[in-house]
């Protein structure tokens, strides 16, 4: 027996008699997962670091509506829900008996003050405008949420199942960001700031369909890799969901003791082009830049031959997804030949602003020297992430190319944001999307997704990449981890220990 083993032994004050039949150890209760990048705050409806849903949603905050490990919509604290046959009328039947995790009751007055709360002038939510179709919040008795619509919100509900959705008790509110309160499977412990956050289980937890296995649980943040993986060969913790050097899961191999699992995230990296400045101005010179890339070779060399070759910003975890890789395939003399019928047959030089991030700087020398290939001089600018590039690209819109991974579920939407900074302009893109958001229909809506998916994939505003895989390495013996994120999480609920 290991000495981890007799020590569990002894702490369990189990006796081990010569000749005695054999004796199995209890399941473990207590799980330590290991995160990157720590959190700002631990309120996901007032800023939008994605590590603040994955330490709190589901944790410890639920929605009206949630959304699933397959990326669909479940009902949560609303039971159910009736919608309009103009839908612009949502009326939600809430569940009873539920209460937060400071004893106060759930009802409809605390999802109207949640609501409010976001959509309101002096909101921080990092999804406002997700809000902003509802003009009135409505209470007819204590289990009833009504929401009027100014106009249709085909996706609402899957807005609603986000972490900016999140439902919050009033009175403790304000101070969610440090000592959260909600009503989901575990509650908030402590935060041992630059360390780890600690939850226990909620033995009042409202949702007795669902056995929750662990009595405790810890996100610790290690944000160098090789402490990473360090950690995790030492068992200090017993998974990384998000591993952050794809260089070193080869070298796990062979340890039996922990699995690698490769999954999909939503985190599309695309090298978005100024469509308003030439030459991107000119559809066929960014076809012709698409051509130029080879997607596979893009994904060996950025991120060690993991990762999911896209066509369009769209993810495989998303309803309606269609692989559009094949639209421009990787063809350099087509490439060469588009760039001259655009008047570039003697090449073409630009910039491309690339942050920081390992990812980002790896994937543009990647594409620096596919693009010489095809006459095409593309300089790197080192570009700090955030500030510079947020004042830069985002804000400003002062860039020839760049290249950044998008984080947020079905953000397809972001190229009929205006302004945005791609500068991109389609009208008939745009009025896909508002068809998108006129209809309920699941069926109708992924068609609708496969149309603007097209267009974008015919347009390229954008040199689409591919999607950073989840590569998550635990300890074998944990069950019930997400494979897949089709939102950025680390969901504990049904997380146990095999023995």
């Amino acid at each position: 027996m290991s000495r981890r083993g007799l020590m569990a032994l002894a702490l369990a004050g189990t006796a081990v008699f010569a000749g005695a039949p054999a004796s199995f150890a209890a399941p473990k209760t207590a799980i330590t997962i290991g995160m990157a990048i720590e959190p700002t705050g631990l309120d996901p409806t007032v800023a939008a670091p994605v590590a603040i849903g994955q330490v709190t949603w589901q944790n410890i905050f639920e929605g009206l509506t949630t959304i699933d490990k397959d990326g669909k919509v479940q009902p949560q604290l609303a039971e159910s829900w009736e919608i309009s046959e103009d839908g612009k009328t949502y009326t939600f039947k809430l569940r009873q008996g539920v209460t937060f995790h400071n004893g106060v009751p759930f009802d409809s007055s605390v999802a109207k003050f949640s609501i409010d709360r976001a959509r309101g002038n002096d909101s921080v939510n990092p999804q406002k405008r997700y809000f902003a179709s509802i003009e009135a919040v409505e209470t007819p008795d204590a289990s009833t949420l009504v929401l009027k619509l100014s106009e249709p919100a085909g996706s609402l509900l899957y807005w609603l199942g986000w972490p900016a959705s999140s439902m919050v008790e009033p009175k403790s509110a304000a101070d969610n960001k440090t000592t959260p309160i909600g009503t989901g499977p575990f509650k908030f412990v402590s935060w041992a700031k630059g360390s780890k956050v600690d939850l226990a289980k909620n033995a009042d937890y409202w949702n007795k369909s669902v056995s929750v296995k662990l009595e405790s649980a810890a996100f610790r943040f290690i944000g160098d890799p090789q402490a990473q993986a360090a950690a995790l060969r030492a068992g200090d913790v017993d998974a990384f969901p998000e591993f952050g050097a794809p260089e070193l899961v080869k070298s796990f191999e062979g340890d039996k003791r922990l699995a690698t699992v490769i999954g999909n995230t939503e985190l599309k990296v695309v090298a978005g082009m100024n469509n308003s400045r030439k030459p991107f101005d000119d559809k066929r010179v960014r076809q012709a830049l698409m051509m130029a890339v080879d997607r596979a070779t893009v994904v060996e060399g950025a991120w060690s031959g993991y990762g999911t070759p896209i066509g369009s910003h769209y993810t495989p975890n998303d309803r309606g997804y269609k692989d559009l890789t094949g639209v421009y395939p990787y063809d350099p003399e087509k490439a060469k030949a588009l760039l001259a019928e655009a008047g570039y047959a003697n090449g073409l030089t630009f910039t491309i602003k690339a942050p920081q991030m390992a990812y980002a700087q790896r994937t543009s020398q990647v594409l620096q020297a596919m693009l010489a290939e095809v006459g095409v001089t593309m300089n790197i600018e080192t570009t700090e992430f955030p500030a510079k590039w947020v004042a830069d690209v985002l804000k400003a819109a002062d860039y020839d190319m760049t290249i950044v991974a998008h984080a947020e579920p079905m953000d397809i939407d972001i190229y009929a944001r205006d302004p945005y900074y791609f500068n991109y302009k389609n009208p008939a893109f745009n009025e896909v999307l508002k068809a998108i958001e006129a209809t309920a229909d699941p069926a109708e809506q992924e068609r609708l997704y496969g149309e603007a998916q097209e267009i974008l994939a015919n347009d390229v505003p954008a040199l689409f990449l591919f999607v950073m895989p989840k590569l998550g390495i635990w300890d074998a013996k944990v069950k019930g981890l997400w494979e897949n994120e089709p939102i950025p999480s680390n969901v504990l609920t049904e997380v146990h220990w095999e023995e």
